[in-house]
């Protein structure tokens, strides 16, 4: 089984108004980690940026206007999953993995792959993603009443996952918390 587990810092939470600004992620082949990558994206120039959203991730438009381009780095994305994948193999291709991507995320790497002259998301991703959060509702339901939210720290913390706060909100720490409750959920 190609998993993609991967996680999006974006300029707000609109798919089609705005833009993605970190792309993070784990390949992982029958359960083995592949690779880890940690892609900074300049947001398309036509994308709104929310300074409430930036505030989130803890950057600044100065910051991620000085990133790579984002036409560099899908170019450099679509290569990596070129290691795993033949996208001209209708059997092959990687579940997407993440907290709440179904809902979020997929969107906006699916209108990211658009943005950069690309109609084949199809070809790298099976359209029935992982949704992590999705697994710990069932996995959790008896323990719901009590949580104060549902949210991937939350979630992380009633599994006994220490959680290093100052990191969270940082698409690679948080790409890494899903795959450990995910291993905890499944495992």
């Amino acid at each position: 089984m190609k998993q993609v587990f991967y996680d999006l810092e974006t300029t707000g939470t609109k798919y089609w108004r705005n833009g993605i600004h970190q792309l993070s992620g784990i390949v992982v082949i029958d359960g083995e980690v592949k690779e880890i990558f940690n892609y900074k994206v300049q947001p398309n120039p036509k994308a709104e940026v929310e300074e409430e959203a930036l505030q989130v991730a803890g950057v600044t438009r100065e910051q991620i206007m000085a990133y790579p381009p984002m036409w560099g780095v899908k170019e450099e994305f679509t290569k990596l999953l070129g290691k795993y994948v033949d996208k001209y193999d209708k059997t092959d291709k990687f579940f997407l993995c993440g907290y709440n991507n179904a809902s979020f995320d997929n969107q906006f790497l699916r209108a990211w792959f658009v943005q950069n002259g690309d109609n084949y998301f199809g070809s790298w991703f099976w359209s029935s993603a992982i949704d992590v959060m999705v697994l710990a509702a069932q996995a959790l339901m008896e323990q719901r009443p009590t949580m104060k939210d549902f949210k991937l720290r939350t979630v992380a913390e009633q599994l006994g996952i220490v959680i290093e706060e100052e990191k969270l909100h940082d698409a690679m720490y948080d790409i890494e918390l899903t795959h450990e409750v995910y291993k905890r959920l499944t495992f």
